[in-house]
């Protein structure tokens, strides 16, 4: 403790850190100089703050610095979001985006944020399948038999999602159209308070992320109908697709991925693009991530970036074709 007061040379107080904190020392010198913000665009419980709160911790351990985890939701994620596009690009603040931020031009009237000229893309963390589930009172153990019910009851039946314009509503409406049912959806601002609503049987269906409900499902809170990968989720082997359902070719992923604010230092966005991906190949991480129904992904910034592009056109197109147009 001495030699910290006495201003002990630098290579004698790195060595006094975790290897991880002596290489981000190295790596930027002078970063971070307070605590960081990771902004999560939804509310408690859903996917993206399990992630975050599973990366903040060990990545501020590598830093030197605590990770706040700051949750800010709201209008189908785009708060948080524009939070994180008008932050101060010096690398103190960053934050998860979700598949729905880059469509989000073609489906609203007005978005205060443009994906891809006020972000800088640090990486893709993960993709995960969607779910339709019910809840345990609805008499329907397959999608046929629920197609079967919303067939005979038309506009009765209700699903959840985690707001209006998000993929997990995007992945309902999909269905809506490939099954040619009529089900009201029933948004609302994130997957945590959507999934309580679908336990307490407020709502008879619900679309999340595959990680989300992983947990509920098993211990019989919610019955999973089908998945919406090409194939079966890893976290719920015994589940059928929905492709394998009766509707080949059905497919609908979300992804969640890390961003900063446009013009932070290239730097800092290579430094934190190295550390997050060194934490999610932990192996324990990745086991957790695995269990979960969880596809990890780790690219690099300019390959997400792409994706994020991609991703866009494919989704517009898609509202184009429902028709979806949002103030």
């Amino acid at each position: 403790m001495n030699a910290w007061k006495r201003g002990a040379p630098l290579a004698v107080l790195l060595a006094a850190l975790s290897p991880f904190t002596v290489q981000a020392a190295q790596a930027v010198p002078g970063y971070p100089a307070r605590p960081l913000r990771l902004i999560v665009p939804f509310p408690p419980g859903g996917t993206t703050d399990i992630l975050a709160r599973l990366i903040g911790p060990k990545l501020g351990e590598a830093l030197g610095q605590t990770v706040v985890v700051d949750n800010r939701g709201g209008a189908s994620g785009l708060i948080g979001a524009e939070m994180i596009a008008r932050a101060n690009p010096d690398g103190h603040t960053f934050g998860f985006i979700i598949s729905a931020h880059t469509f989000a031009p073609a489906l609203f009237a007005k978005v205060a944020f443009d994906p891809f000229r006020d972000f800088l893309p640090i990486t893709l963390v993960i993709t995960v399948p969607n779910a339709l589930s019910v809840n345990p009172s609805v008499p329907a153990n397959s999608i046929a038999e629920l197609v079967a019910m919303a067939k005979a009851q038309p506009g009765k039946l209700s699903f959840s999602s985690a707001g209006i314009g998000t993929a997990v509503h995007l992945t309902g409406e999909l269905f809506k159209m490939a099954a040619k049912v009529d089900i009201t959806h029933v948004p609302y601002k994130g997957g945590g308070p959507a999934l309580a609503d679908l336990m307490a049987g407020q709502v008879q269906m619900g679309v999340q992320n595959v990680s989300t409900i992983t947990q509920f499902a098993r211990a019989g809170k919610i019955r999973v109908l089908a998945t919406t990968g090409l194939q079966r989720s890893t976290a719920l082997p015994d589940v059928p697709t929905v492709a394998a359902s009766g509707y080949p070719g059905f497919e609908a992923k979300e992804w969640f991925g890390l961003v900063a604010p446009a013009g932070t230092p290239r730097a800092i966005v290579e430094l934190l693009h190295r550390e997050v991906v060194r934490i999610i190949g932990e192996p324990q991480t990745r086991a957790f991530m695995i269990d979960q129904g969880m596809e990890i992904s780790g690219n690099q910034p300019a390959e997400f970036g792409a994706f994020m592009k991609a991703e866009s056109v494919k989704w517009s197109k898609l509202i184009k074709q429902l028709n979806i147009r949002l103030e």
